[in-house]
């Protein structure tokens, strides 16, 4: 039994973070609040514009997408803030899984960081191939049936044919990446605003040929499947399903959060850029979607290109060219900001060597990971390559949403516990750092910790976190995430029950659980530290992000899931294989322990 406690307190071990330790980085800081603000919004502002606006407001919420986008904004502004308060307080490489190591431990981080690599590639991957799709658009389709026809592959789940122009972009982007940061993100800063100029143009010359009316149909005019017309032609309903589709068009703000050792000031930079660049997009997408279904009614979008569609139905044919070269600059900085923060990730793994450790080695010349990189790319640019994407691109938002749901986690947490870096012990034999990060030595902690008591839950007697509330505040949130997870269940399984007695009285209890959970966390004393950047009204933000992202990850379907059973079983396998056993923060443990017994010892 020992062991088997040994072996589950490993496994949650904390990564160990100092002051000193905040500022030491083998990066090259070179990055400004304006790149970092161009590299969240050339992520993001992609295909969202050029594609999926089309798509949803034909077939989901008709010119109700702009609160579609609405709605998807202010859930993605939701987990940016739960981001920007944790690149305020550890600025380092790793984004969620760096936050969630130092908060929740290193099993639940790994998985973490193994699935952001996945989204990544997969992110990654599908930009390429809808880079080299549009390109294709644009010439007739030539390069597509040069490969269909003289190497086509005919395996379920493999590309009808071998991508080898998307295989090409993804290399590229990888030697642009291993030469310096600085260098691919002046290439995405040349990009994104092309794309921001292209867009502008779309909306000023929009504006010429809106038409409220449009607005406005009734249901007599329009076809049957397509609704009953009007602003929301398919309901309440069909706005928020346009919205959950909607919230993909803001992944890929999180990649600055992964430029903590390499943007200049990252404690005010990093917060700032998230969310301006999640302003610009969605500045950007509610215009562009109105535009669009002003010009056109809704039900006669082309789902594939559709403001191309509406500019050519309305006579200004040269505004197609146009578009076609905003959409590819776009497709452009989205790739730059997928394939960015995928090496990063892994590197930050391999130095905390629950990976393999070779791959955090830095390059002296270009301050740069780069076998982390060149990996990281031939991993991209091979599914791009032979993968059909349509069944991958789902798994890319389990990793997505499974690192916001944590990182939401992890704020209400961190907000509650007295310092997140290491406080040196002093004993007779020397200095050496206390993992368990509290700010006194252990002889003196029962001294300071008060025992439990009820009354403690909503009204604490303490001014400042300590190992009590601690454990209050983490025991309630792990509680308020099963009452959350509950409630995803019934709202998403017992969809077609929810006017039922039963459901409803479930729905209730859930909803009073969590609440009650919530008012406990707050009632608790909160760290006071001194930050750029606080998420406010916690926890009832981060809390609130957490369980809209628990609800969209079981919307997903199960074929999703099984697969995402399949990457986390070979995960563990490295982790298991490599990662347990050669951990830093196993040998650091190891360490402390060494220095506690021979201190006790004399």
């Amino acid at each position: 039994m020992a062991i088997l406690m040994r072996i589950l307190m490993n496994l949650f071990r904390k990564k160990a973070m100092s002051n000193e330790g905040m500022e030491k980085t083998k990066l090259a800081r070179v990055l400004t609040l304006l790149d970092l603000t161009l590299l969240g919004v050339g992520s993001t502002l992609g295909a969202g514009a050029y594609v999926l606006s089309g798509a949803v407001a034909r077939d989901k919420a008709g010119p109700a997408i702009v609160l579609s986008f609405f709605v998807a904004a202010v859930v993605s502004v939701l987990a940016g803030l739960c981001y920007a308060e944790f690149g305020a307080r550890v600025p380092k490489t790793g984004s969620a899984y760096v936050y969630s190591y130092i908060t929740v431990g290193e099993l639940i981080a790994f998985i973490i960081g193994w699935n952001l690599i996945l989204e990544y590639a997969i992110g990654t991957a599908s930009v390429a191939r809808a880079w080299t799709a549009n390109f294709n658009s644009l010439i007739d389709n030539a390069v597509i049936d040069f490969f269909n026809s003289t190497m086509p592959i005919r395996v379920d789940y493999l590309s009808e044919y071998p991508d080898f122009l998307a295989f090409g972009l993804v290399a590229l982007l990888t030697i642009l990446l291993t030469v310096g940061v600085k260098q691919s993100t002046l290439f995405n800063n040349v990009f994104t605003i092309i794309n921001l100029l292209v867009l502008l143009y779309v909306i000023i010359c929009g504006f010429f040929q809106m038409k409220l009316k449009n607005w406005q149909l009734t249901p007599d005019e329009v076809p049957p499947k397509y609704g009953n017309g009007g602003f929301m032609p398919y309901g309440v309903s069909g706005m928020l399903s346009g919205a959950a589709t909607c919230f993909y068009g803001f992944v890929g703000f999180d990649c600055i959060a992964t430029t903590g050792e390499e943007a200049k000031n990252p404690q005010k930079a990093i917060p700032i850029s998230i969310i301006l660049s999640l302003i610009i997009v969605f500045l950007f997408y509610f215009f562009v979607s109105m535009v669009l279904t002003m010009m056109s009614p809704y039900y006669l979008l082309d789902v594939n290109a559709p403001l191309p569609a509406v500019f050519s139905a309305v006579g200004w044919d040269t505004a197609k060219y146009v578009i076609a070269v905003g959409a590819i600059c776009a497709l452009t900085a989205s790739m730059v900001g997928a394939i960015f923060p995928l090496p990063r990730v892994v590197y930050a793994m391999a130095e905390d060597k629950v990976i393999f450790s070779v791959f955090s080695n830095v390059s002296e010349k270009f301050k740069t990971p780069v076998l982390a990189t060149l990996i990281a790319g031939l991993f991209s640019g091979l599914t791009a390559l032979i993968f059909d994407l349509t069944e991958l691109v789902n798994m890319m938002s389990i990793g997505t949403l499974l690192a916001y749901t944590f990182v939401a986690k992890c704020v209400v947490i961190l907000r509650y516990k007295k310092t997140i870096f290491e406080e040196p012990l002093i004993s007779d034999r020397g200095t050496y750092y206390n993992s368990t990060s509290v700010n006194t030595p252990n002889t003196d902690m029962q001294k300071v910790t008060p025992s439990f008591s009820f009354a403690m839950l909503f009204k604490s007697q303490q001014d400042v976190p300590n190992q009590t509330t601690e454990k209050i505040v983490l025991v309630t949130s792990s509680l308020l995430s099963l009452a959350a997870i509950a409630l995803c269940v019934v709202l998403v399984f017992a969809e077609d029950y929810l006017s039922s007695g039963w459901a409803i009285y479930l729905i209730v209890q859930f909803l009073v659980l969590m609440t009650v959970c919530m008012v406990i966390i707050a009632m608790q004393p909160s760290n006071t530290a001194d930050i750029p950047f606080k998420v406010p009204f916690v926890p009832v933000i981060p809390e609130i992000s957490a369980a809209l992202n628990i609800y969209l990850m079981l919307k997903l379907p199960v074929s999703t899931w099984i697969r995402f059973c399949v990457w986390m079983f070979v995960g563990f396998l490295v982790y298991f294989g490599y990662g347990y056993e050669h951990s830093t923060a196993k040998r650091r443990d190891m360490t402390d322990y060494v220095n506690i017994t021979e201190d006790e010892s004399d």
